[in-house]
């Protein structure tokens, strides 16, 4: 390689890598971390080290559920800064590199994969920084209603809990299900999972909406085509000391018994509770616990849990409104569709983004949609305000 070409070569990554990173090279020395970017490193940093302190100190673990909500948000934290610190040290790394590969054409190999390396790196970082909406930190309570359907709508809805529970697992998170009704025939009616990790919420609270499949239905002797839906709500799982005020005199309470699978305790005892939050309608019911007292402290969650959600979507419409523009998710909007017949794939509706393999977007390999839906969603904000700017000028 001769002398022009290194110098070149080593000019693209420079610039690729300053571009990418929006900030001087120099400033990714390992003993300066004082830099700002949209990673907001150093108050991350503020943030784990106070989060940290206050672990450390008496009693706080008396109070177990705020304690467990402290670490997943310590989780959270250290999910974007270890990642980014690694970075920074693998750019100091990379500069030595490029330096090489100006004297050593054989070494241009090593750089270029480093590079890509990094730049795949970096783009995961990056979409991690789009989670940065007030709940986005927190873990998921996500709920799964058949629709229009029959029972082919009821094992569609079953499929979706098993595909949430596939990709949860294959991220590391925790599920626990708090509500399961099974369908008489096959499949459930509904069924609630929380998702429990860093950032759950902000991966998952794009899958709100309806999911609609199309197959030839296993239910119908004469082999024709269903369509079936079933509809996706998401919410934060906000804990007690969350701002969500909620007047007891507004919210009727049900005591039932619990049905499906539960052994003996099944219909013996009536410790299901159902919550029906009175202003907007909103209900919630769990009867996963033995214990109506767990049913219930489970189901008031859940309630703070949607309300929390209700008050994001006053945000976002409000700014959308302020943009002239209309908000395009929610609760009954059609967002991806499944397909088994003609062929096999998997489109969603928004991104336009498509998967040619149906059986493994089922089987939980779903990061692909939620992270064209980050993408997507920041490309929607932006283009009003682009609008607002030139109108402005």
């Amino acid at each position: 390689m001769s002398a022009v070409c290194s110098l070149l070569l080593s000019e693209v990554l420079r610039n690729a890598w300053k571009r990418k990173c929006s900030i001087e090279p120099s400033r990714f020395k390992s003993d300066s971390y004082s830099f700002e970017t949209v990673f907001d490193y150093d108050n991350r940093k503020k943030q784990v080290s106070e989060i940290e302190t206050r672990m450390a100190g008496p009693g706080f673990w008396d109070n177990q559920e705020r304690a467990q909500e402290t670490v997943g948000q310590l989780k959270s934290l250290k999910s974007v800064l270890e990642p980014l610190a690694e970075l920074i040290a693998a750019a100091g790394d990379l500069e030595a590199l490029l330096e090489l590969a100006e004297e050593d054409e054989s070494a241009a190999g090593e750089v270029l994969a480093e590079v890509e390396r990094l730049e795949q790196r970096l783009e995961e970082l990056e979409l991690r920084a789009l989670l940065n909406g007030p709940h986005d930190e927190r873990g998921a309570i996500l709920s799964i209603n058949a629709r229009d359907g029959g029972t082919d709508a009821a094992d569609w809805a079953e499929m979706l809990l098993r595909m949430y529970i596939q990709w949860a697992q294959k991220n590391d998170y925790t599920v626990a299900l708090l509500d399961r009704n099974d369908n008489e025939e096959a499949g459930i009616s509904n069924a609630t999972i929380a998702i429990r990790g860093p950032m759950a919420y902000g991966y998952l609270k794009g899958e709100t909406g309806m999911h609609r499949l199309v197959r030839i239905s296993p239910f119908n002797a004469e082999g024709k085509r269903q369509t079936s839906f079933a509809a996706i709500d998401v919410s934060p799982e906000v804990s007690e000391d969350i701002g969500i005020d909620i007047a007891e005199k507004d919210v009727r309470e049900d005591v039932f018994r619990a049905s499906g699978a539960g052994g003996q305790h099944v219909n013996k005892t009536s410790s299901a509770i159902r919550l029906t939050h009175l202003p907007t309608g909103i209900v919630v019911q769990c009867q996963n616990e033995r214990s109506q007292h767990k049913n219930r402290a489970t189901a008031w969650k859940m309630l703070r849990a949607r309300l929390a959600r209700v008050e994001e979507e006053k945000r976002e419409a409000e700014q959308a409104e302020k943009y002239q523009k209309q908000a395009r998710v929610g609760f009954g909007s059609q967002i991806r569709n499944y397909f088994l017949h003609p062929d096999q794939r998997v489109k969603d509706a928004r991104t336009g983004y498509l998967v040619g393999n149906f059986n493994s977007v089922l089987d939980g390999n779903l990061q692909p949609f939620l992270d064209s839906y980050l993408r997507w969603r920041v490309q929607q904000d932006a283009a009003p305000a682009k609008v607002a700017d030139r109108e402005s000028n």
